[in-house]
């Protein structure tokens, strides 16, 4: 997900860039990758409560969530190391894998504040459970990861001043002490302090009712709804500061339900 902002990486994803740029301008198209998480709650939303701000110390955005109704088992336990032992280190948690996949918003974020982005920093920690997790594409063993906790920092000035972190459990009993849902399905928090300081948290459900569901529609719906705007760009590779607002357009028009 470095593509969600892609300049500035290392040469490794600028290597990725390049070529990109290159078929783009040969093909007369344009490329832009989004989504919700990398995407819109850690890059478009914060960025625009940035825009409010006199003066900005810091942003964090969390993601604060339980993933137990989020039926991917190749992500949950392959990717991200659920229901795998605390000495077993999943691919999520590889060192640079973490900065890889965030690195894009963070830099993003950055360069909307105009701050020099010194280097991006991993932290994590994980968590297990006293009892068994059973949900319906897997089981998740006592005494084996049932909840991650991560950040990516960017270092600005020697401290992480531009972070997105994640609290995500299977279930809402896993690792008290970590921030909660606070009795909700879940949520994203963007806190900037500064002047003045903004606290915003979105919350998403769909039509079933269900948080991951929720997010699953609009990480697909952010990425149809940029297309007339992806269109009309020049060729290249985009990020959310090359496109216009995206207000849904056509959105509103009557749908026939079963």
């Amino acid at each position: 997900m470095s593509l969600v902002h892609p300049r500035g990486g290392d040469d490794a994803v600028q290597q990725m860039v390049d070529r990109l740029e290159a078929a783009c301008r040969e093909g007369g198209t344009s490329c832009f990758t989004s989504g919700i998480d990398p995407g819109f709650a850690n890059d478009l939303l914060p960025i625009t409560l940035m825009g409010a701000c006199e003066r900005i110390e810091s942003v964090r955005i969390q993601e604060i969530l339980n993933y137990a109704t989020y039926e991917q088992p190749e992500v949950l336990f392959n990717t991200m190391g659920f229901g795998q032992p605390l000495d077993r280190t999943p691919l999520l948690l590889l060192p640079g894998v973490l900065g890889f996949a965030w690195g894009g918003v963070i830099r993003m974020m950055a360069e909307a504040a105009g701050a020099e982005l010194e280097e991006i920093r991993e932290q994590f920690e994980r968590a297990t459970f006293d009892r068994d997790i059973v949900l319906p594409y897997g089981t998740v063993e006592a005494g084996t990861q049932a909840g991650l906790r991560f950040e990516v920092q960017g270092i600005v000035d020697g401290e992480p001043k531009i972070i997105a972190e994640h609290v995500t459990r299977l279930d809402d009993d896993v690792a008290p002490e970590w921030p909660t849902q606070e009795g909700t399905q879940g949520f994203y928090r963007i806190i900037v302090k500064g002047s003045p300081s903004l606290d915003c948290r979105l919350e998403i459900e769909s039509e079933d009712g269900d948080h991951n569901t929720g997010g699953l529609v609009l990480t697909a719906m952010r990425v149809l709804n940029a297309i007339p705007a992806v269109v009309a760009a020049e060729p290249g590779v985009l990020s959310a500061l090359d496109l216009p607002i995206l207000g849904g357009h056509g959105s509103m028009h009557q749908t026939q339900r079963p």
